[in-house]
């Protein structure tokens, strides 16, 4: 459990530093200009998605590189191949994001915010490029036990991030956030190669692609972001289903979607710290002990938060609205968020063991089940309980992916070590 812990304090810091940025901006526009708050809430639909589908796929890496804890060096050859794979996911993530003008006109967004958009969408595009750039390198570190260094790289990027967006955005507006994320990103990328070159102990040079070796990694990582893009997906179908329920709703919503969203944010950091660890076992009992202490981990972080919100719930909640109507409708539907939370927080657990394991396939499947439903119930459920009917039917497909996701890494963890005793 300490082991665990360690690992897993410096990424949980890393999200967070990672998310004080796009506050800043946020921040920075609402006070600078209403359509151009508008512009970036457009481009952040597209951006958030693609960026973590991206980072979704290189999560996939963890499982191979893992196994050279020990000897770092000899994991350079999977290094070289990780890179490839984030190029082509970076580039299909940049593509997305250059297409939102044209997304943006076709769904009907207004012509004064659409052109407010600027460079904005070359901007990011050109951000997931040099992210990708990296080759997942903040994956490497926690498989090769360097968790602390992926908080440099994060925290370099949420600095730089704020104090250029409140530098450029009086003068450049919205190309001015442009600017600003690509030189954050350039700079946390440049810290990040920087620790993973320490890390390995030399060079990593270049070479041509291992295509065998590189759809290896695909077949695991593709999946894992294939599990992003469903969740953001279902999740924005139930917003927009909120949407229908009336304007104070639609409000409370939104604020509980945050309060989620932070969180979470313990038992992802739990989930990827515990990749190494289940991905290392040597027998069926040490990956289950790892996936078990992770899921009390992830389960108790959650639990701590929400332990919070439910004595300073009123408190919290003024934080995020001044709409005395929405803090009192959220305040009734907290119960009701942080028990899909902490099922979330479990779910994610077990299907990071799953990656772990190499058998992101398999989550994916479950996914697809789980928020399958969930797809096909937001609409007519929202119309005929309202907003307290989605937040029941997020709790309940959470619940069910608890259940799927836990016997499928069950199942799955039986066969580790089975290929080593045969030998």
């Amino acid at each position: 459990m300490i082991v665990l812990l360690r690992a897993a304090v410096p990424l949980f810091l890393a999200m967070v530093t990672g998310m004080v940025g796009t506050l800043v901006v946020t921040s920075v526009l609402g006070n600078h200009d209403t359509v151009a708050l508008a512009a970036f809430a457009v481009m952040a639909a597209v951006l958030n998605p693609a960026s973590a589908a991206v980072q979704g796929a290189l999560r996939g890496l963890g499982p191979f590189v893992a196994p050279y804890r020990d000897d770092p060096g000899a994991a350079v050859p999977v290094v070289r191949d990780a890179r490839w794979l984030s190029l082509i996911t970076g580039t299909l993530g940049a593509v997305a994001v250059v297409c939102v003008p044209v997304l943006a006109r076709v769904s009907g967004v207004p012509g004064e915010v659409v052109g407010e958009l600027g460079l904005l969408p070359w901007c990011l595009a050109a951000y997931l490029l040099v992210f990708a750039s990296t080759g997942g390198a903040s994956t490497i570190l926690v498989a090769l036990g360097r968790s602390r260094a992926v908080l440099w790289p994060s925290l370099v990027f949420g600095l730089v991030l704020s104090a250029l967006t409140v530098v450029l955005v009086p003068p450049l507006g919205l190309d001015g956030v442009g600017v600003a994320w690509v030189v954050a990103g350039v700079t946390a990328a440049g810290v990040a190669s920087v620790n993973l070159r320490r890390a390995l102990g030399r060079p990593i040079g270049q070479a041509r692609p291992r295509v065998p070796e590189i759809v290896r990694l695909a077949r695991v990582s593709v999946p894992l972001a294939a599990t992003v893009l469903i969740k953001f997906g279902v999740l924005g179908v139930v917003t927009f289903a909120a949407s229908t329920t009336g304007a104070r709703d639609t409000a409370a919503h939104a604020v509980l979607t945050t309060l989620t969203g932070l969180l979470m944010l313990a038992s992802l950091s739990v989930a990827q710290a515990s990749v190494p660890e289940v991905a290392r076992a040597r027998d069926v009992a040490g990956a289950r002990r790892a996936n078990r202490t992770a899921a009390l981990l992830a389960v108790a972080g959650t639990l701590a938060g929400a332990l919070v919100l439910l004595l300073l719930g009123e408190q919290v909640l003024g934080l995020f609205t001044g709409d005395a109507a929405v803090r009192e409708r959220a305040l009734g539907l907290l119960p009701l968020m942080l028990l899909s939370s902490l099922a979330d927080a479990a779910q994610a657990v077990q299907g990071i063991g799953l990656t772990a394991l190499k058998r992101s396939g398999a989550s994916l499947a479950y996914f697809v089940l789980g928020y399958g439903g969930l797809l096909a119930a937001a609409v007519p459920v929202a119309r005929t309980w309202g907003i307290t009917g989605l937040w029941v039917a997020m709790a309940v497909a959470n619940i069910l992916l608890v259940v799927l996701q836990g016997a499928g890494f069950h199942r799955h963890s039986a066969r580790v070590g089975v290929a080593e005793a045969a030998a």
